[in-house]
């Protein structure tokens, strides 16, 4: 996501210099229920000293966290946003409240001024937040003079966030603003005035960005989940302090609910797509039982969530990207995952995409928004929709282009079929995929087809196998594994069996007309100091006539059981 400009915008230190002029509030007019979510192990791991901010790892022990001296601008962004106060609220001893009152007021020392990259909108909205969602952890047992430059610089950013949150980026960055300066604005002694501008503006992006089926243009599973905590914090503030939320909002929150709700595999987590995660663990749960947004019967829901689609049977979800990549301000997180999918079972991962490489560094978020970081077909040397780099940024352009989708229920079970043009420019292909999930979720079936279908296309095709001598066009079929799965050859090399940690069993199997493979691969995942090795299962072969097809079955060992009491893992949310 696009971030709007720090204090090196003349805009931000001049509208901070007439902040400061401003009267400061006195205090709390109300102060709002914490709701943002920390971590307890990584709040242990800031008060021993071991920083991790944007994939970069820093030991320091009895270090200020604005004296380890990370440069990167994501780094900074994390470390000015100040969600780790979360996590030491989320630790709550006499160390962590220690560490958050002194790396509060250092932050106040050195750039409560207007200083540092902390000055966007968005940064600056995100900061507000936290601050009074732990006023009470950062006021214990401060003096006076330390409680008046507490609610100076609080005051300070409230008035910057009313005249600077315009020029945050649309999207998320904007929600962030809009929702600190509510959030604070209500909070605050004497700046209820600067509410219901800015209520008045979360109305207008609620119905300028959440679309008819409670999408976002990014397509971002995890930035929709960010969005929607965001919008029923501002929800609960206004409520709580007797103001009603605009319509606009309620119906946001409405329309958004049953979208992350088709996101959501079996195991609790989000489809991890165009750059999103899992999401927080319970933070979905949370928001969903805070609106009181019931789940909608299946038949209700969107027949697309976001450009997704679900099937849904047994213990089993699989989850397709069914639509074209976003483009333009929307895409620059964008992956080229059309037709890709995932697959859950039960509380356990089982196929999945590589995910996002951005806090591992530029060569891994670019080969993570490639098509061969996802589980699906791709032409050897080609993503279905290309990177191309534009002003600092990479951008995806020759987009795919869904050309086909038709979704179902049948008698043997949940179906789709998509077709794209992602390869059509190119090589003169059409890549077509057929998945049918069985009623009792144990079978997955799979059909995938390169097909030239216009003249123009097989036109394009005959002149690349004679060029090519008729060795035909090279394609890798794809299924990467979660790094729990553990695969092994079986049935002398024709199948691949599947152990999951709560006992259950795949195989893997296909109809013969590729090489198999067991493969290295990767899982990246945020949080992590370096991305965790796993393994995908590969079909690789050759298209020499005007239409290759490929099948193969997924499907639970006969002998494993309907239901598996899957104890181990007592950590994921139960699905409101």
């Amino acid at each position: 996501m696009q971030r709007s400009l720090g204090s090196g915008s003349l805009g931000n230190r001049l509208a901070m210099w007439r902040a400061r002029r401003a009267a400061p509030a006195r205090g709390f007019v109300s102060q709002p229920e914490p709701r943002s979510m920390g971590l307890y192990a990584r709040g242990r791991q800031l008060v021993a000293g071991n920083f991790n901010f944007a994939g970069q790892v820093i030991e320091a022990p009895d270090t200020a966290i604005w004296d380890i001296g990370l440069e990167d601008l994501a780094a900074a962004e994390e470390m000015h946003g100040f969600d780790w106060l979360d996590d030491l609220a989320a630790l709550g001893d006499a160390g962590a409240r220690a560490r958050a009152q002194d790396w509060t007021w250092g932050w106040m020392a050195r750039f409560g001024a207007g200083k540092g990259p902390g000055w966007s909108p968005d940064l600056t909205g995100r900061r507000l937040i936290r601050w009074i969602n732990h006023a009470l952890l950062l006021l214990s047992g401060r003096d006076r003079v330390q409680s008046d430059a507490f609610y100076r610089s609080l005051s300070a950013q409230v008035v910057f966030l009313s005249r600077r949150w315009p020029h945050a980026a649309a999207g998320l960055p904007r929600f962030e603003a809009l929702t600190g300066l509510i959030y604070a604005g209500l909070a605050l002694t004497g700046m209820e005035a600067r509410v219901l501008p800015a209520v008045s503006a979360l109305a207008e992006e609620c119905s300028r960005e959440v679309d008819a089926l409670g999408g976002i243009p990014t397509r971002n599973p995890e930035e929709l989940l960010e969005v929607f905590t965001l919008l029923t914090w501002a929800e609960l503030a206004l409520a709580e302090s007797g103001h009603r939320p605009p319509l606009a909002l309620v119906e946001a929150l409405e329309r958004m609910a049953p979208c992350l709700r088709a996101l959501r595999h079996a195991d609790g987590g989000l489809a991890r797509f165009h750059g999103g995660g899992r999401g927080a663990e319970g933070r979905l749960d949370q928001a969903l039982a805070v609106t009181g947004v019931r789940p909608a019967s299946p038949k209700a829901m969107p027949a697309l969530a976001m450009g997704f689609a679900r099937l849904g049977e047994g213990r089993t979800t699989v989850i397709v990207d069914a639509a074209q990549p976003p483009d333009a301000r929307a895409g620059l997180s964008a992956h080229a995952s059309t037709a890709a999918f995932e697959l859950t079972s039960g509380r356990r991962p089982l196929i999945v995409n590589c995910g996002s490489g951005k806090t591992f560094g530029s060569e891994w978020r670019r080969a993570g928004r490639a098509t061969p970081s996802h589980s699906t077909l791709a032409i050897d040397g080609y993503s279905s929709s290309r990177l191309r780099a534009g002003e600092g940024r990479e951008v995806l352009v020759d987009r795919a282009e869904v050309t086909g989708l038709q979704q179902g229920q049948l008698p043997e079970g949940t179906q789709i079929s998509i077709a794209h043009s992602g390869w059509s420019a190119t090589h003169g292909l059409t890549h077509g995929r057929d998945l049918l999930l069985s009623p009792d979720g144990r079978k997955l079936t799979g059909f995938e087809t390169l097909l030239a279908q216009s003249s123009a296309e097989q036109e394009r095709f005959e002149h690349l196998l004679t060029e090519g001598r008729m060795e035909g066009v090279g394609f890798t079929l794809r299924f990467h594994l979660h790094p729990d799965v553990e695969p092994s050859l079986d049935l002398g090399g024709t199948a691949i069996s599947l152990a999951l940690k709560s006992g259950e069993i795949w195989v893997f199997r296909h109809d013969g007309s590729t090489k198999l493979s067991l493969d290295a691969s990767v899982y990246l995942e945020k949080g992590r100091l370096k991305p965790r090795p796993t393994q995908q299962i590969v079909l690789s072969g050759r298209a020499r006539q005007v239409q290759t097809r490929i099948g193969w079955t997924l499907a639970k060992a006969q002998d494993t059981p309907l239901a598996i009491r899957d104890l181990d893992r007592d950590d994921m949310p139960v699905p409101i």
